[in-house]
């Protein structure tokens, strides 16, 4: 982590000791440069070198200047590929293949932009089909800088296959997937996420700095203060992580695990903080199994319940499996050859992340099956850590992205500010609903950002929060609805558009897993937004309201053909709408359709209606409201009422 440090001209004068020409990581194979813009390529060389770089039949060159810093310009081009691209300076040679032209889509936010197409709805069959090489995908690695960085700390592009789709952002792929199946054009998606994360620290200095509460929190002096020390254990603990003394020193072998004593105990499955207190990082379990003469070589079954964050799974010494993510069951199949009759040995290394770690969930899930036979595996196992926070005096304190504003922005996003793009699809939110009325301002200031990194007025998408946590009873005040409405907000810049998916949400999931639709309806919105489709790309919009007696009368735009209620309500009245009168109480309405794009709210019990709301509920499972592209409204209020947010 040393090397978030490093500053451009720290850099360039490294490059002119080595003489060789050096590139931001995601200039690599498989690239995919913005079609029909100036395309930017830039790098590091010796002091006053000359560069040329070969691309498509042009070819450009430029000198380095005396910091080493060398960039060049080619012209747009049309989309197309797969072209070579060669860089030349006068003592090496960088050369790319397989590169394309097309659209590049940056992907970013918190753990729902993160969350893998393995493990969402119907991702196996999805998977085997991904192959497509018009579609290519780039990892950002994560890293925290209190100082903007010019290159990544890793990633490079690859082609989707099912290999490298299985593991990238499932909102991205589903994106670029029907994107480029309605475009035809080749899609670049480059993720760039952190779970848990707040909006600030992927907002740079100079924003957060206009707003007064935040000066002090973007305070780039603080910030490298208080991330000196931490950032070196964290440094150790990575490199901890990477190369773990257990599996250096085979402690999943029987043969290593019979000499080694001392290990303590406990019961799995069970999540280990009461043993181990709230740490993250590797541990290892290892257990026994006795098996009979009759189960040598057989083909078996390993059942493991939910294990977070992440394991891999030995079995006499071979690796049987492995799987990336959390509150997951895992069913691994063991090899003819693997078991042996007696003793048998398990190991698994856990990694946990962050929260709550270990095996965990039902034991009745924890098994060995051989030969139909099941053979419980609850109980009491070894267990010792190999590579932990609390081994590394490693805290969440001054290396959390959300502690100091900016630290993504300069590690993730600044690095790519002169790399030519389409858009920005965005999926961030959960975190900040307990600030949601300062998410108004920071959202905003955020887009504006970046489109001024970039110097362009780029489209920028979005997905609204889906409904989570408990079903209210009755009308509440809600901090996920006021964020909501923060995102409806910011509509009102130009080229934005949102996908709002309140009805595909989990009440006991804040990772809802269905991702396709997700992607799906962010593809329409680009299609509108960037493409300039003429098309409905969202769900009913409400426009105004007026009084009719004791009726509140709602007006909304985006009707596409009428408004209706979704497919499963057999009652024909619309549901999720709430009304008050002065009184300010809110209570249940009936709500039927008037015409083409009006709407009637009405309750018995406020017969002087002033307020309606719509779906104003962390999880508004009821909402119904559509148009006839059967795309669902954003939940709305038509008062200004103070909220419970800051």
């Amino acid at each position: 982590m040393k090397r978030f440090f490093l500053s451009l001209v720290t850099i360039a004068i490294l490059q002119t000791v080595t003489a060789e020409i050096r590139m931001p990581k995601f200039f690599s194979d498989n690239m995919v440069l913005q079609r029909e813009r100036p395309i930017r390529i830039w790098g590091w060389a010796s002091r006053n070198e000359s560069v040329s770089v070969l691309f498509n039949g042009t070819k450009v060159s430029a000198g380095a200047n005396r910091m080493g810093c060398w960039q060049v310009e080619l012209p747009a081009m049309p989309h197309g590929g797969p072209y070579e691209m060669i860089i030349r300076g006068s003592r090496s040679e960088i050369r790319f293949t397989n590169i394309l032209l097309g659209d590049v889509w940056l992907c970013s936010g918190q753990s729902n932009m993160e969350w893998p197409l393995d493990p969402t709805t119907g991702c196996e069959e999805e998977i085997a089909a991904s192959a497509n090489p018009n579609l290519r995908l780039l990892t950002v690695e994560k890293a925290v800088s209190p100082d903007e960085m010019e290159d990544l700390k890793g990633g490079a592009w690859v082609e989707c296959t099912p290999e490298t789709s299985r593991s990238f952002s499932a909102v991205a792929y589903y994106f670029g997937k029907f994107v480029q199946r309605e475009t035809g054009v080749p899609i670049g998606l480059i993720n760039s996420s952190w779970g848990g994360t707040d909006i600030e620290p992927w907002t740079s200095w100079e924003t957060m700095r206009k707003t007064e509460q935040y000066r002090e929190y973007a305070d780039r002096n603080n910030t490298r203060a208080a991330m000196g020390e931490s950032l070196k254990r964290w440094e150790h603990y990575d490199e901890a992580l990477q190369n773990d003394p257990g599996e250096k020193e085979y402690w999943y072998k029987p043969e290593i695990a019979v000499r080694q004593k001392g290990w303590a105990k406990m019961y799995v499955p069970k999540l280990w903080e009461d043993e181990l207190g709230e740490i993250n990082g590797n541990v290892w379990f290892r257990t026994t199994v006795t098996l009979p003469e009759s189960a040598s070589g057989q083909q078996a079954l390993l059942s493991l319940p939910a294990v977070d964050d992440a394991d891999v799974t030995y079995l006499n010494g071979q690796q049987i499996g492995t799987t990336n993510g959390y509150n997951r069951p895992r069913r691994y199949a063991i090899p003819e050859g693997v078991l042996r009759a007696g003793e048998n040995l398990i190991a698994i290394r856990v990694f946990d992340r962050v929260a709550a770690g270990g095996i965990w969930g039902d034991a009745a899930e924890l098994y060995l099956e051989v030969g139909g036979k099941r053979y419980g595996l609850a109980g009491e196992w070894e267990y010792k850590p190999s590579a932990t926070t609390a081994m590394y005096g490693v805290t969440m304190d001054a290396t959390h992205p959300n502690n100091f504003a900016a630290l993504l922005y300069n590690g993730m996003i600044h690095p790519l500010t002169s790399y030519g793009i389409r858009g920005v699809i965005w999926y961030q939110g959960e975190n900040n609903a307990p600030r949601a009325r300062s998410y108004r301002q920071l959202f905003p200031n955020l887009i504006r950002d970046w489109r001024t990194k970039w110097g362009y007025e780029f489209p920028f998408l979005w997905v609204q929060l889906a409904g989570y946590m408990a079903i209210e009873d009755q009308p509440a005040e809600s901090s996920w609805a006021e964020l909501r409405e923060a995102q409806n907000n910011a509509l009102i810049l130009p080229a934005t558009g949102q996908a709002v998916i309140t009805d595909i949400g989990d009440a006991n999931d804040i990772h809802p897993r269905n991702k396709r639709d997700v992607g799906y309806r962010l593809c329409r919105s680009a299609l509108k937004v960037a493409y300039g489709r003429k098309i409905v790309a969202s769900g009913p919009t409400y426009r105004s309201m007026e009084h009719d007696g004791n009726r509140i009368i709602l007006t909304f735009g985006s009707a596409d053909g009428g408004l209706r209620p979704a497919d499963d309500n057999r009652y024909g009245y619309l549901r999720g709408f709430t009304i008050a009168g002065a009184d300010r109480k809110f209570v249940r309405a009936k709500a039927w359709v008037l015409d083409k794009n009006r709407i009637a709210v009405f309750s018995d019990e406020v017969p002087e209606p002033v307020a309606v709301r719509y779906g104003w509920a962390d999880n508004p499972y009821d909402n119904d409201l559509t148009n006839c592209s059967g795309l669902p409204a954003s939940p709305f209020r038509t008062d200004d009422w103070p909220g419970i947010t800051r």
